[in-house]
């Protein structure tokens, strides 16, 4: 069953969405040469409980952290170390969630640790395009693949404008969200749309395409969560948590 919120359930959803934006503001406030994601994880936890909230990953299925850092080659799931000190020319995908009165956000951002290269730059913004364009969809009655053909259209046509190919991660996806943070429906990055379920006021659902510079294989490391590209290219994510509204989408994740 797909969860449908009240306007003030979704209200409480904006409250721990903007938790989410604090500490992901904080966190790249702070990401620079030097520091090591252990470090902003524990920037991040403290700004969630400073908050009143708590962290959401944090023993998540067992998730040992309150962040997921996943630095150059690591797609998604990476677990923040005092040993992976980040590097000039590092990039990190830093995803968080936050529960606030039993209420869920989730968001994700692509940093750069002081210059990378062109390529990776247009990586990240091709990745944050998709998601965007993927939020751009999000209307009362449009079908979910509508959001998912959406998005997969916004990475071709970043392709295209920057003269490469950008490998889709398949494997994983959006989802639905609210009174907890993996819900129904499960939203892919690609697709023909008219498919799936309405999407209907009161709906909130994260938008999180990853892209990778080379294939779309991904590998799983022994730690069981840290997600790969399987020819050692880099990749970035994006993610924000939308609510369904009549009068459009709504970035609950979105910083005040």
């Amino acid at each position: 069953m797909i969860e449908i919120k009240t306007p003030a359930q979704l209200d409480a959803m904006r409250a721990a969405g903007l938790v989410v934006a604090s500490a992901l503001a904080g966190v790249a406030a702070a990401a620079r040469p030097g520091v090591s994601t252990a470090e902003l994880d524990e920037l991040a936890e403290q700004t969630i409980r400073d908050a009143g909230a708590v962290p959401s990953f944090k023993g998540y299925h067992g998730f040992p952290a309150s962040i997921c850092a996943s630095v150059n080659e690591q797609i998604v799931h990476g677990i923040p170390s005092r040993s992976q000190v980040l590097a000039e020319g590092d990039l990190i995908s830093v995803d968080c969630g936050a529960i606030l009165d039993d209420w869920h956000g989730d968001s994700a951002v692509t940093l750069y640790v002081g210059a990378v290269t062109d390529a990776e730059r247009a990586l990240s913004d091709a990745t944050k395009a998709a998601m965007e364009a993927g939020i751009a969809a999000v209307a009362p009655g449009a079908r979910l693949t509508d959001v998912s053909h959406a998005i997969e259209n916004s990475i071709h046509a970043s392709a295209k404008a920057h003269g490469r190919e950008y490998g889709i991660v398949r494997e994983y996806g959006g989802h639905g969200i609210g009174s907890a943070m993996h819900m129904e429906p499960f939203l892919p990055n690609y697709g023909k749309p008219g498919k799936g379920p309405r999407l209907r006021t009161g709906m909130a659902i994260a938008i999180e395409p990853m892209l990778t510079l080379g294939v779309e294989e991904t590998v799983e490391l022994e730690d069981g969560w840290t997600v790969v590209t399987a020819d050692g290219s880099r990749a970035a994510h994006w993610e924000h948590t939308v609510a369904v509204t009549d009068d459009g989408p709504w970035v609950l994740t979105a910083p005040e």
